[in-house]
């Protein structure tokens, strides 16, 4: 499960859409103080067993005199868990509330004892990324793994058709990829939480340790106004992993997608 949960949080997020049609869009989607806890269940044969949590919550700050929202996804596996492969990771960013590009993303990851700590600065004007090993060039509206999740939730789905791709540029590991999610119509969906009216679609996998790359992942968000994570599934290198939320709390708008609880 290495980097699972960098993965997760990253893509918590026509005909062939270009890049710079996923710029633009303002926030009206959430509000600072809102929070919500995804849970990760790993695959052994025939069940599913709970291997850890990421938690994601937003707040209102200054950052260099600016308006931002100061966003922090920790994610981390159970005690019981930790024993086959423990995971202690936060990733930060900083976005202007106005055009929701990121100022800056701090990365503090401690998977089975893999580590690293990031802190990359976006300059908007030179469109340069500064990281602690060097400094690059990035798209105009680049996003980064945990603001795109974000702007993503701001979205019009209702513009696109099934089969449609959504395409953006990410930041990571001071490199920009090309990634589109691809949109597959609404439909209900049973979680662990309860029953919801929901939009599905597959994102772009990078390949890497966990996963094999493409379109293998399935997400569902809330087809409301907050359009939250509601599951992901997805094969691994070993197994297959679902992810629920299963708390929320301070939604800016009411949870109309919600059907039924369990």
């Amino acid at each position: 499960m290495k980097r699972c949960l960098l993965v997760l949080l990253g893509i918590l997020l026509l005909s062939s859409a270009r890049a710079q049609d996923f710029c633009g869009l303002r926030n009206t989607a959430y509000h600072a103080g809102e929070s919500f806890t995804l849970k990760v269940f790993y695959n052994l044969g025939r069940i599913y067993v709970g291997a850890g949590e990421a938690v994601m919550t937003i707040n209102n700050e200054k950052l260099d005199g600016k308006d931002v929202y100061h966003i922090v996804a920790a994610g981390k596996t159970y005690r019981s868990y930790d024993w086959i492969f423990k995971v202690r990771d936060t990733y930060q960013t900083y976005i202007d509330t106005a055009t929701l590009q990121p100022y800056k993303f701090v990365r503090d990851v401690n998977e089975g004892g893999y580590k690293i700590n990031a802190n990359v600065t976006f300059d908007r004007e030179s469109n340069t990324a500064t990281s602690t090993k060097t400094k690059i060039t990035v798209p105009h509206c680049v996003q980064d793994v945990v603001s795109a999740v974000y702007y993503a939730r701001n979205i019009d789905f209702n513009k696109y058709k099934v089969n449609d791709k959504i395409t953006f540029s990410m930041y990571l590991d001071d490199q920009v990829y090309e990634i589109y999610i691809r949109y597959l119509g609404k439909e209900e969906v049973d979680t662990r939480f309860g029953k919801f009216r929901a939009i599905k679609f597959k994102p772009l996998l990078l390949k890497g340790t966990a996963f094999t790359g493409g379109e293998q992942m399935t997400v569902w968000v809330s087809d409301d106004e907050n359009k939250i994570p509601l599951r992901i599934d997805s094969p691994i290198s070993v197994g297959s992993i679902k992810v629920d939320m299963i708390d929320y709390k301070n939604l800016r708008y009411p949870f109309t997608s919600l059907l039924g609880k369990r």
